[in-house]
């Protein structure tokens, strides 16, 4: 089977969209953003995640509280002591306050990832990838005041997610996972929140997980052997995992990936403003294949989403993505 060219989700925002967040404005937002993906020649297009985008919140790009502030149970308003309390409890050092205190039973409240999804499947004729931010990664920014286990909150926080992804029909779903990179020791507890919403997705089912992409920084610390047994057990198609700007050594261990799951192999750096040649980029696929074994790789991506870098610095790494596979494959 041929390799396929994706991205792992967002884009950077459109300066015009900041002065107007119209749902006109935003829709020619998407477009464009769609559109600058098929004339790169990606296979699988995203929406940049524009549909989570808040004008007043533009540093977050939605990833967090686009849905926590949606569901009920959650309040966004907090005191001194939820705060205090979320240092001791979180695990999340890069984060100073909670993305909001769990007061009750969580329920779906006003989230309608299928609005956004009926929103953008129009606007391309391109496979569409969804993109929804994971069980395990929402449970770490929260406080508890309710559940008081933090097994029991996942859970609740995964039947929330897996009722709205059963109602997307994309060719591609993806959960994002970006803090179980530096926190092995949740892999229980996450594993059956997350595979709860995998088991709830129609399409292909893919988890991207990464080591952090805030601010050009790398936020966890970690070894992917250490999560070998926990991406072994994922219901998973693919995975969509970070190793250009980490480099390729740990590309070993995955020659123990269950056969069932491709190993979708990121060979774009966002952190770096460089675009990669084409040549680069071939071989590093080349380099994966002979490790891993020819038909091991569905797809080839950038390490996390482009949203921190210029759209001119995104659209050539793109385009640099694509003639690079092209390059390995022999295509014309």
């Amino acid at each position: 089977m041929p390799i396929l060219t994706t991205v792992v989700g967002s884009y950077p925002v459109p300066k015009w969209l900041l002065g107007d967040a119209s749902r006109v404005t935003l829709r020619d937002a998407i477009m464009v953003v769609l559109k600058t993906q098929e004339l790169a020649g990606i296979d699988v297009v995203a929406d940049g995640e524009l549909n989570r985008f808040d004008p007043s919140h533009p540093e977050t790009n939605g990833m967090i509280d686009y849905f926590v502030s949606k569901m009920d149970g959650i309040r966004t308003r907090y005191s001194i002591t939820d705060i205090r309390k979320f240092r001791e409890d979180a695990g999340v050092a890069y984060r100073t306050d909670p993305a909001g205190i769990v007061t009750g039973e969580i329920g779906d409240g006003t989230l309608n990832l299928l609005r956004d999804y009926e929103f953008t499947r129009p606007l391309t004729a391109k496979p569409l990838k969804f993109t929804c931010t994971g069980p395990h990664m929402l449970t770490k920014v929260l406080t508890d005041r309710h559940y008081g286990d933090r097994a029991q909150l996942a859970m609740a926080t995964a039947g929330v997610l897996r009722r709205q992804m059963e109602a997307i029909g994309a060719e591609v779903v993806q959960i994002d996972e970006a803090n179980i990179s530096g926190h092995p020791e949740d892999r229980e507890w996450a594993l059956a929140a997350i595979n709860h919403v995998l088991e709830g997705i129609a399409g292909r089912r893919g988890v991207h997980i990464c080591f952090g992409n805030y601010g050009g920084q790398s936020i966890q610390k970690g070894f992917w052997r250490d999560l070998l047994g926990f991406l072994n057990g994922l219901n998973c198609d693919h995975l969509i995992l970070e190793f250009a700007r980490r480099g390729y050594d740990e590309l070993d261990v995955f020659r123990d990936l269950d056969p069932k799951i491709g190993l979708g192999l990121s060979v774009i750096d966002i952190k770096d403003n460089v675009i990669e040649s084409p040549e680069l980029i071939a071989r590093r696929i080349e380099h994966a294949t002979e490790i891993l074994g020819p038909g091991r790789i569905p797809f080839v991506h950038p390490d996390c989403g482009f949203w921190m870098l210029q759209r001119s610095v995104a659209d050539g790494k793109m385009r640099a993505l694509v003639k690079g596979r092209d390059l390995y494959e022999g295509r014309s």
